[in-house]
């Protein structure tokens, strides 16, 4: 009997609580540890007569004129340069957090002017700025361009992008980001997405690997955790406390509806109730053909060239369908489905159902 018991417990704590457990670095950040964008301007070399047109990109002239200048080579006042094989680019990074000075990153670089193509160029010393102003790493490299095209006699034929190139580690960081790992003896963990359920479940899980009182959740996204000050014994912590195995909560019914694409995503706790649909398709066909009149011989009249336009209106037949109330996705799926309704004529249909307050969730539109 006891065995029954157990056997029925257990099914029971099987059927409330949720089959998947993540780990907190799955759904949970650092606050403080982040990723830092990096941009940069500068001038790619060696292009095989597929760079800026000067006469379009005076800029592009103005900053060889500069380099060229810092380098010790002056030109005279009013010399006109015609350059094809130089393109202006813009030079782009992420510094992750804890870079040392010296490391390296890989760069993405893209073209700001008229430049056919960056294959085959090199990328001259650039900086690379953060939102600050101040200069954390410098690129330079050749650029590996994954695209390739050819052009003969007004026939073209291009595969993938031209324009856009990465250069390999081709940053070296000058300066790091100082990224401290807590404040004083906390170490504040945020939700990726904020819920009061996954908070409070994420408490209970530090608190009883770690010891009872060392989370703390100040709402539903912050959570502020004693960490220790050591540097090494905090690193340690945070390794064994990140991957703690937590049951996120259930999340709010939503479905995500792409008005430009049709596409209508929606999640495991979408509900609809009964409500009855009525749907018809509207097809609209115009068609035209050209219809030429000659003129009868000798008359002296010009042939002219009309069209005949034929315009064609179908409704299509739509019955009334009544679609039962269901309580999983798997069900609504089906019910939307027997409707026969089109992607893009789901979003009508939707839009509709929860006017009438018979779809059970957040409809955003995006």
């Amino acid at each position: 009997m006891k065995k029954m018991r157990w056997i029925l417990l257990v099914s029971a704590l099987l059927t409330v609580l949720p089959a998947r457990a993540d780990r907190i670095k799955d759904i949970a950040s650092i606050q403080g540890v982040r990723t830092n964008q990096l941009i940069g301007y500068g001038l790619v070399v060696g292009l095989d007569g597929s760079g800026d047109q000067t006469t379009q990109t005076p800029f592009t002239v103005q900053s060889l004129v500069s380099m060229m200048s810092q380098l010790g080579v002056n030109l005279p006042a009013g010399t006109s340069l015609q350059l094809k094989n130089v393109a202006a680019v813009t030079v782009t990074a992420s510094l992750q957090a804890f870079t040392r000075p010296g490391q390296l990153l890989d760069v993405t670089v893209s073209s700001i002017g008229n430049a056919k193509s960056l294959r085959g160029g090199t990328l001259l010393m650039s900086p690379l700025k953060g939102a600050d102003g101040q200069v954390y790493a410098v690129a330079q490299g050749n650029i590996v361009v994954s695209g390739a095209g050819a052009s003969a006699g007004g026939s073209s034929a291009q595969v993938n992008h031209l324009n856009v190139g990465r250069i390999p580690s081709g940053a070296t960081v000058e300066r790091q980001v100082d990224t401290p790992l807590g404040q004083g003896e906390y170490v504040n963990l945020e939700l990726n997405d904020a819920d009061f359920t996954t908070a409070n479940r994420m408490v209970q899980a530090i608190n009883l690997a770690m010891g009872d009182g060392v989370a703390n959740a100040l709402d539903s996204r912050m959570i502020q955790v004693r960490a220790p000050l050591d540097a090494n014994q905090r690193v340690a912590f945070m390794a064994r406390m990140e991957n703690l195995p937590v049951n996120p909560g259930i999340s709010a019914p939503k479905v995500i509806v792409n008005a430009r694409t049709g596409s209508v995503v929606m999640n495991q706790t979408v509900t609809v109730d009964k409500c009855a649909v009525a749907h018809g398709n509207l097809s609209v066909t115009i068609s035209s053909e050209p219809v030429v009149s000659q003129p009868a011989p000798l008359s002296k009249g010009k042939t002219v060239v009309a069209e005949k336009a034929q315009v064609d209106v179908v409704f299509g037949k739509g019955g009334l369908i009544v679609l039962p109330a269901s309580v999983n996705l798997g069900d609504v799926v089906k019910a939307l489905n027997a409707v026969g309704a089109t992607p893009q004529d789901m979003l009508a249909i939707l839009q509709a159902m929860k006017s009438a307050g018979a779809l059970r969730a957040e409809l955003e539109v995006i």
